[in-house]
């Protein structure tokens, strides 16, 4: 599916979203909610496309996948947590989609730590 025919559904999506919001404010949060549900798995392929050269990349390099799985972790709390807290934007509920993003904040730093000091130990062994 190419990006004509997401936008395409996208705006379709969108136009329905606000006709049902007037009449049911709840189904048009649903709707939405399922729109981008289904824009998330339309993307799955290409998601798996990128996993690949990313592993392919890390075998290459001789990079331990500890490391890579955790940055993929912290990608993937990231996208996450972006795709909640604009769900709850949408539905006027400003307040609960900064705390979403405050908490995805703490767990990607406490996901970074172990990455960050390895980068420091490895500087640490190069500095006589």
């Amino acid at each position: 599916m190419d990006v004509i025919q997401i936008v395409a559904f996208g705006l379709i999506a969108t136009v329905l979203i606000v006709v049902v919001k007037s009449q049911r404010p709840e189904l048009g949060v649903l709707l939405s909610v399922a729109a981008g549900v289904i824009l998330f798995l339309l993307m799955l392929d290409k998601i798996g496309s990128i996993m690949d050269v990313i592993k392919d990349l890390t075998d290459r390099a001789g990079i331990s996948m500890v490391y890579l799985g955790t940055i993929l972790k912290i990608i993937g709390i990231a996208y996450i947590a972006e795709f909640g807290a604009q769900i709850c934007r949408d539905a006027g509920e400003g307040a609960v989609a900064t705390k979403i993003e405050f908490a995805a904040k703490i767990m990607i730093l406490v996901l970074a730590v172990p990455i960050v000091v390895a980068v420091l130990q490895l500087l640490l062994n190069l500095v006589p």
